[in-house]
């Protein structure tokens, strides 16, 4: 990444023009993309005590700007480096997304997939009312001659939950809670 500075008359100490390298260069990792030379504008400007940073980045067509102020100039540089960073990684998740949208097309086929139908759920809210009388077994068995694929009912001789399914095979399946 090529880092233009504008504006600093004393350069950062070593130390901290390392940190704020490592920072930069986190960015352009994530400025991968096919947009070829990443450039990186630093202008700093200072307002009697108060240092002003502001870092320019072009990624895919779009300007990430971002700005930070604070009494020390590094602290005001990495502020606005983070920035920066939330904007290009907001930005490259967008791109993302909209670039994966098409893989439904399988290679070589010039016509789109046909989207699989969504079938709706059906739910079936069972309600414990204690208006219900207990069943057994057997009476469980004559509910389910109606056509049912399974039901829910309390078990008269444990006094409980039970649940009834009916299998493809036509036997069936029984769940006590």
């Amino acid at each position: 990444m090529h880092i233009s500075y504008r504006g600093m008359k004393k350069g950062l100490p070593a130390l901290e023009q390392g940190k704020l390298d490592v920072k930069l260069a986190k960015l352009a990792k994530m400025l991968d993309g096919p947009a070829g030379e990443k450039e990186a504008h630093v202008v700093v400007t200072a307002e009697r005590h108060l240092h002003n940073a502001e870092i320019t980045l072009h990624y895919m067509g779009h300007q990430m700007v971002g700005n930070g102020s604070n009494a020390d100039l590094f602290t005001s540089l990495s502020q606005a480096v983070d920035k920066a960073g939330k904007q290009v990684a907001k930005q490259r998740a967008k791109w993302l997304s909209k670039s994966r949208k098409g893989r439904g097309v399988v290679a070589g086929s010039a016509e789109k997939a046909e989207p699989k139908p969504v079938t709706a759920a059906r739910i079936y809210r069972v309600t414990q009312h204690e208006k219900r009388k207990p069943l057994t077994i057997d009476e469980a068995l004559l509910e389910m001659e109606d056509g049912r694929t399974y039901l829910v009912y309390r078990d008269s001789d444990r006094d409980g939950v039970s649940v009834l399914l009916r299998r493809k095979d036509g036997h069936y399946d029984l769940v006590e809670a």
